[in-house]
């Protein structure tokens, strides 16, 4: 689905075609043929657009004559979750700048992309090429920190749940969220290096102008935050994880042990029992009291081995 907005009088308003300044959002669903009617209106390459719905692309940015590219990784709910998979996923957004307008394209409705539909995002204009770019910058960066702080707090919920109990569905959830973080990890990284590389080159062309780049300063040092926070929060997860792994064979362990231990306790009993279950003849076998003598026999052995091993403190 292709369409077209400008901003008049503080409100975004959608056109029939397209008109110099506007802003051009490619969102699902769409054809093959729509992209490259697209690609010859405004003269883009069509990899452009294409590479823009590889979910495997890393953040980069290109020039083709007049033609900008920019490609980065934003986090999305993975509405296609199964049992072990990750909660959130990274998928790319392009944005294409042209000499008339201004293409945004990505291959799922990504919420980035939304708040600007809903008129969320203050004091944006797509005719200002520089400014729209950077607010998308730091809108994904936002976006990252949100997941990150949702994440973490679902984290601490279910290393609640699993102060009680060890059941296998809370260790799957935290492994979800693990392979969320690295999903994080990685995006954030290519981000970064793309966000240097655009400051280094001034791929933007916004040095000269310091309100825009004192803007593109604090996005860069945004999104570093939020890459040490994947980071922490990553290896806060492993050592929990480790941690329950020690815990869990250490009860296993207690559970073999004391087993045993109840298993050596009702041998002597047993062992009693056997003797005076054999056909010879045997010490009191004649005596009617001698049941009493033998039960009171194995009980007591049983009591005293019983406070042998508490005492060693073995249960």
């Amino acid at each position: 689905m292709v369409r077209y907005y400008i901003k008049t009088e503080n409100r975004l308003r959608e056109l029939e075609e397209p008109q110099p300044g506007c802003w051009v959002n490619i969102s699902p669903p769409f054809s093959h043929e729509e992209l490259e009617e697209v690609a010859q209106a405004f003269e883009i390459p069509l990899d452009f657009l294409t590479d823009s719905l590889d979910i495997d692309e890393r953040s980069r940015y290109e020039r083709e004559e007049d033609v900008r590219f920019i490609l980065l990784n934003s986090p999305i709910l993975n509405e296609n979750e199964t049992e072990n998979d990750a909660i959130y996923i990274t998928l790319p957004i392009g944005v294409i700048l042209t000499l008339d307008a201004i293409v945004t394209i990505s291959a799922f409705d990504n919420p980035i992309l939304r708040m600007f539909l809903d008129n969320k995002v203050k004091n944006f204009n797509p005719s200002d090429e520089r400014l729209f770019v950077l607010q998308i910058f730091e809108q994904n960066v936002y976006r990252f920190l949100t997941c990150l702080k949702k994440l973490n707090s679902k984290r601490n919920l279910i290393e609640q749940e699993l102060y009680d109990s060890s059941r296998n569905q809370e260790l799957k959830l935290l492994l979800s969220i693990e392979k969320s973080l690295v999903y994080f990890l990685n995006s954030l990284s290519s981000n970064e290096l793309l966000l240097l590389k655009m400051k280094r080159t001034d791929f933007l062309q916004i040095t000269k102008d310091e309100d825009l780049s004192d803007l593109f300063e604090d996005i860069i040092i945004d999104n570093g935050q939020a890459m040490e926070m994947s980071k922490v929060y990553s290896d806060i997860l492993s050592g929990t994880m480790d941690a329950y792994g020690s815990i869990i064979s250490n009860n296993l362990n207690i559970t073999i042990r004391r087993l045993t231990l109840i298993t050596i306790l009702l041998m002597l009993p047993t062992l009693i029992a056997s003797f005076y279950g054999m056909n010879i003849t045997l010490p009191f076998q004649q005596n009617p009291y001698a049941i009493i003598g033998i039960l009171l026999s194995s009980v007591t052995l049983s009591l005293g081995l019983a406070w042998y091993f508490q005492r060693k403190r073995l249960f």
